[in-house]
């Protein structure tokens, strides 16, 4: 296997030396070394705040049109380039090679095209009474991005403050660090001026740190744990910086008394899917599964059964490190419910665990509460429909969920009383151009699209 070599990072339209030392990357499939990374250094860091900052009045006063083209390039590019991003995202995340194009590449440059299309329709300007209403680009947005989905991440957090005129200063986490220099070559093959896009690696606390309490950063967008989200608040709150957090979840895939049995079995099979995604490491996972009583044993059977599809080192890959392979085992084999799957082998090399499906579980308990970042599913019954609303709300999080009625013409009613950012209603579709975020725990702020673009503006009232 080729080691991928990155000695130099991206900062004000040149590859220049990190001034720290190097850094290994792991393929978490094979437990091999994946890529050599450089860390920047404090001084190369400010370097790439001032370069932002020096280069944000051109990109700011830089038409419209003339950034939705910028953006238009960039999807043209990393297009052509689709199969080299998926690669790299296996490679260093490990993700089986469908999933990574479609999941990890595909959905981005869906993203990264409908917000080109959401700029070029963007009201910057408007009219109240006397005033007129100005929203203007906050200035340099560092945006702080997690493992899990290493290219999709950035995406949903670059494209759009630049398309709101923002520079950036990116720091990619320090597991999946590989994509992000693609992406530079990217930005830099789609002639993005110098300075607007600037790549910096290194520790959330030692780069990430730095880059939030830097007074000349305006704005941090942070994806990653609730826990590290409320550091990362409270730092910038220092200066009286905006943040974007998007952060935990546990969302519900909740089933109404009303379904019929057809629309059950898909309702149990979208929902094993999507827990098991991405090896289980997806913010909105829906990892809690909320039924009738009366149709938990059927429930249990094909949960079942849609579980024993992912074979782990074929359909399901490994956990990102050692380390969250020893969080997610720890909630495996608790005794606080019944576990419905069977053992199944696991792969002799690489972060793999067994993905299992549990029922009769109490939704106070720790299986039912608090997230686990792996391929784990609980199943809780509800006694009514109410109930079952009751239980979904039943969390600190509120980041993502699912809706399954037979009957559509209430299904907004049911959907409005989830108390989260996103519901999916009958296995509806992903929309690259609605806001993305979370209720509670689970984040401060919007991304994607129209929703991104007005996260990382200031209004302003000019009264004539």
């Amino acid at each position: 296997m080729t080691v991928v070599r990155e000695p130099h990072l991206y900062v004000g339209g040149q590859w220049i030396a990190g001034g720290g030392t190097d850094s290994e990357v792991e393929n978490p499939a094979t437990e091999e070394l994946a890529g050599v990374v450089t860390q920047a250094s404090p001084a190369v860091v400010n370097l790439a705040v001032a370069s932002a900052n020096a280069a944000f009045d051109g990109w700011a006063t830089t038409p419209v049109a003339e950034r939705a083209a910028a953006l238009r390039r960039l999807h043209e590019v990393i297009t052509q380039r689709a199969e080299r991003f998926a690669e790299l995202i296996t490679l260093e995340q490990g993700s089986p090679p469908p999933v990574a194009r479609k999941l990890h590449v595909d959905t981005p440059l869906a993203v990264l095209a409908q917000t080109a299309e959401a700029l070029g329709e963007f009201p910057f300007r408007s009219e109240l009474g006397n005033s007129v209403i100005l929203r203007e680009p906050v200035g340099v947005v560092a945006a702080i991005t997690p493992w899990n989905l290493p290219l999709h991440q950035i995406v949903v957090k670059v494209v759009p403050a630049l398309a709101a005129g923002c520079t950036v200063v990116l720091k990619p986490a320090a597991l999946t660090p590989l994509t992000a220099f693609e992406l530079m070559r990217a930005f830099e093959a789609a002639e993005f001026p110098a300075g607007v896009i600037n790549l910096v690696t290194g520790s959330g606390g030692d780069v990430g740190d730095q880059l939030t309490r830097n007074a000349s950063v305006d704005h941090v967008s942070f994806t990653g744990s609730t826990p590290v989200g409320a550091q990362v608040a409270a730092a910038a709150a220092e200066t009286i910086k905006g943040v974007t957090l998007e952060l935990g979840g546990k969302s519900a895939s909740v089933v109404l008394s009303d379904v019929d049995d057809a629309l059950l079995a898909k309702a149990v099979k979208v929902t094993v899917a999507n827990c098991y995604l991405n090896g289980g490491q997806t913010c909105t996972a829906l990892s809690r599964l909320i039924v009738p009583n009366d149709r938990l044993p059927q429930v249990e059977e094909l949960a079942a059964a849609a579980s024993a599809k992912y074979v782990p080192g074929e359909r399901l890959g490994p956990l990102i490190s050692a380390g969250q392979r020893k969080e997610v085992e720890s909630f495996l084999g608790s005794g606080e419910a019944r576990v419905i799957t069977g053992p199944v082998e696991l792969p002799e090399r690489g972060h793999y665990v067994t993905p299992t499906v549990y029922s009769g579980v109490d939704p106070d308990s720790r299986l039912a509460q608090e997230e686990i970042f792996g391929p784990v599913l609980v199943i809780l019954s509800a006694e009514s429909d109410d109930h079952a609303i009751a239980i979904a709300n039943n969390s600190r999080y509120g980041l993502g969920g699912a809706l399954w009625t037979g009957d559509p013409d209430h299904a907004l009613e049911y959907a409005a009383r989830i108390r989260t950012g996103q519901v999916d209603v009958n296995a509806a579709p992903f929309n690259p151009r609605a806001p993305f975020g979370g209720y509670k725990a689970s984040g401060i702020g919007r991304e994607i699209g129209d929703y991104g673009i007005s996260d990382v503006l200031e209004i302003k009232a000019v009264q004539l």
